[in-house]
């Protein structure tokens, strides 16, 4: 990636460099388990959906699970039935869909610009942090960008290129699709309000005899949505069940418009998704002191692929914007548009004296503050990380693992940084990729699998099943997705959004037929007034919690749960 176009760079760089981003993406592949919050709880549905061929309505526990639609899950059940281990399976749809998103931002990149400019929007959307994280997480996110890119991809060339009703029904199919996966899946059809502002501004910036194929739109986006939405209304709304009916209710009204206009959690100001872009998008953000002119300027003389690309980019944002709730990951989708709008700009802008220094700055800063990071893991003293790991069930051999992959990950890419920077300052593109692979390899293969088995549950529930034997029963009070994922055996739950009266009736009903045999698991705070507290056992904390066991015996004889009794634990 030298500033003078590919042409005048060694053959192999190019496919060193993807061989590199590839890597990075699949490091650590099935070296971890699931991670709250959103992981354990999609897993956790999928699992459910191969146990018992239930695939329609997603459950958590006994309950149904009524805030995502189930396509996610739907992937990596599907995924499990491939590869046969959740381990790799929970991870794929997110990592394939990662590297769609790639080639698609390249295609387009060079359908609009021509082919030098496919490396720079690849390589430029890889080394936004955000891109990667979400590439290696088990979120929604990470497809729906992926949907999100292909919708766009298609209705782009539909709009600039060629007038296919095909390539139109496939945006606004993929876009329907995308609405069952994550409700702001419409979004690409936002492209359209550009389009018609390049129209009225001038006639001669996109191909003539330009028409919307309605029907064929329409129809496309009816069946992609259809893909989940009729199965489910058909099923939901002929069953006598007021659980299905209430279902269908949450997910069509709750879960979509009252979420977005009047949201009940993640609220933040209208100025949020600032501080995303200055963070999560480094160091792409960097750029926009020289980005910003130049794409206005293209923009000011209506060129209709920056102006669609930017314009409906702007509009993603002021969309989130305006809602309430927001989280860094909602802005994720416009990632993508902006490195293909960057990439004809970016050789020119690597030329810069300017932009060369402030990206070997990001990358000086980086390295510098994850080596002392590591460094100060490694040296201190253990009694002034115990408000670091109490409460996570870390142990300082997890401490030390996380030291030594920064410390490593320091030194590599300051030899990576110093060898490149040796051969030609130039190449400061080069750098970027490299350092960058470099983060998420020891990111994949280290960081998390460091913090896997207590951040997971993983050591927790270990403990547990150590602890009451092989041949107990056991059952969960205020439980989280990740202990029902990783308890060693079958377990009874009394659901997650019931009333804690209700739950603790039915748990003590479940008790009583067997107390000899029969164990709680329940959070420290959701204890209750009918256990005896000498016979609890205090079994470790985890994610920020205190847990405990209860065996059977210790329900006091002859305790009633008070009807307004209620534990406190509703902030997580």
């Amino acid at each position: 990636m030298t500033p003078m176009h590919l042409r005048n760079a060694p053959r192999w760089q190019t496919p060193l460099l993807l061989l590199l981003m590839a890597w990075a993406l699949l490091a650590g592949l099935g070296m971890r388990e699931p991670m709250p919050a959103d992981e354990p709880r999609f897993v956790l549905a999928a699992r459910t959906m191969v146990e018992t061929g239930q695939w329609l309505f997603p459950h958590r526990g006994i309950e149904l699970y009524a805030e995502k639609p189930p396509v996610f899950m739907w992937l990596q059940a599907t995924s499990y039935l491939v590869v046969r281990d959740w381990q790799v399976a929970f991870l794929l749809p997110s990592l394939l869909a990662a590297l769609l998103t790639l080639w698609l931002s390249g295609d387009l990149a060079r359908r609009l610009w021509g082919r030098h400019a496919v490396p720079y929007a690849v390589f430029g959307l890889f080394v936004c942090l955000q891109f990667a994280l979400q590439a290696k997480r088990a979120q929604i996110d990470m497809v729906l960008v992926g949907m999100t890119t292909l919708s766009l991809w298609a209705l782009l060339r539909y709009l600039l290129e060629k007038p296919s009703p095909w390539l139109l029904a496939l945006g606004t199919f993929i876009a329907g699709l995308g609405t069952v996966t994550k409700g702001v899946g419409f979004l690409p059809l936002l492209v359209f309000i550009p389009w018609l502002w390049v129209r009225l501004k001038s006639r001669q910036a996109l191909p003539p005899h330009r028409g919307l194929h309605a029907l064929a739109g329409l129809a496309g986006f009816i069946a992609g949505a259809g893909v989940w939405l009729v199965p489910m209304l058909s099923v939901a709304l002929t069953s006598a069940d007021p659980a299905l009916h209430a279902y269908a209710r949450e997910m069509l009204f709750k879960q979509t418009g009252t979420r977005y206009a009047n949201a009940w959690h993640h609220v933040k100001p209208a100025w949020y998704y600032l501080q995303t872009m200055l963070t999560l998008w480094l160091p792409g953000v960097l750029l926009a002191p020289w980005l910003l002119p130049a794409w206005w300027r293209r923009v000011k003389r209506v060129d209709a692929r920056h102006a669609l690309l930017l314009g409906w980019a702007l509009l993603v944002l002021v969309f989130f914007s305006a809602s309430p709730g927001k989280r860094e990951v909602y802005i994720f989708p416009m990632l993508p548009a902006l490195a293909v709008a960057a990439a004809p700009l970016l050789p020119g802008l690597l030329r810069r004296r300017a932009v060369r220094a402030t990206l070997w700055a990001y990358m000086a800063v980086l390295v510098v503050v994850a080596g002392a990071l590591g460094a100060w893991l490694l040296a201190v003293p253990p009694e002034r990380l115990q408000s670091l790991v109490e409460g996570r069930g870390m142990d300082m051999d997890t401490v030390a693992q996380l030291g030594r992959w920064l410390v490593g990950f320091a030194m590599v890419a300051a030899v990576a940084m110093f060898a490149i920077a040796r051969a030609s300052r130039h190449r400061v593109g080069v750098a970027l990729v490299t350092v960058t692979a470099a983060l998420w390899t020891a990111y994949g293969m280290g960081f998390m699998p460091a913090l896997s088995p207590d951040s997971s549950a993983q050591a927790l529930m270990q403990r547990v099943g150590q602890r009451i034997g092989p041949d107990a029963e056991l059952a969960m009070l205020g439980w989280r997705e990740q202990h029902l994922l990783q308890a060693d055996r079958p377990v009874t739950d009394f659901g997650f959004k019931q009333p804690w009266v209700d739950q603790w009736q039915h748990a003590h009903a479940w008790l009583l037929e067997a107390p000899e045999r029969r164990w709680l698991f329940l959070r420290k705070e959701a204890i209750g007034p009918c256990l005896d507290p000498a016979k609890v056992v205090d079994i470790g904390a985890s994610n920020r919690r205190a847990w405990i066991l209860a065996p059977g015996d210790a329900w006091r004889a002859g305790c009633d749960v008070p009807a307004d009794w209620s534990a406190d634990v509703s902030e997580d």
